[in-house]
């Protein structure tokens, strides 16, 4: 290949890239064509894109966008896997497959810059989403409020329902108290 040529594809790889900085590497080369096909449906049903890059023309475009992270891992046939939500999601999903589908292997990834090996895609895979995880910021924000106000309306609750009891029970008069008895 041309210089021409090979700087056309690597401009045409940062493209499809975009902004995408949370990519990971997998092997697919042992798939058969009917699961690879199954596999980039289901993906692409989730905004996830599985991209077949020459190695070399892959290093170029990921130092230029400064993820030379991913190099180490570009070795042999080699897939781009990026997209969907957040890189929590993509990290499940494509466990799921690399689980189901034997032949798939994960060989790494680059997280905010951070390259990491399998072992570590596993373990994002399990970690909660986006999400999951403002759920429970925003539980623990609300919680001491819900606590104060559960307090306050028990209590507050009891003392009414006294206080109405009491009212109940003796009528009040529009003159005032009631004269005491002279004995």
């Amino acid at each position: 290949m041309s210089k021409r040529i090979k700087d056309m594809l690597v401009a045409e790889l940062r493209e499809r890239l975009g902004q995408h900085r949370d990519i990971l590497v997998v092997d697919y080369s042992k798939l058969d064509g009917v699961a690879l096909n199954t596999l980039r449906l289901k993906l692409r049903k989730q905004n996830i894109r599985m991209l077949g890059v020459k190695n070399s023309l892959a290093r170029k475009a990921l130092g230029e966008l400064g993820l030379a992270g991913l190099d180490q891992y570009l070795a042999g046939p080699s897939t781009l896997v990026f997209g969907g939500p957040d890189i929590v999601a993509l990290s499940k999903e494509i466990a799921k497959w690399a689980k189901d589908l034997e032949p798939l292997q994960i060989k790494g990834g680059v997280v905010e810059g951070n390259s990491i090996g399998p072992a570590g895609v596993d373990a994002l895979s399990k970690s909660p989403s986006r999400e999951e995880l403002l759920g429970k910021v925003v539980a623990m924000i609300l919680s001491p409020g819900a606590c104060l106000a559960a307090a306050l309306l028990g209590s507050g609750g009891t003392i009414a329902g006294q206080i109405k009891s009491i009212a109940d029970k003796e009528p009040m008069s529009d003159s005032g108290p009631a004269p005491a008895a002279a004995s």
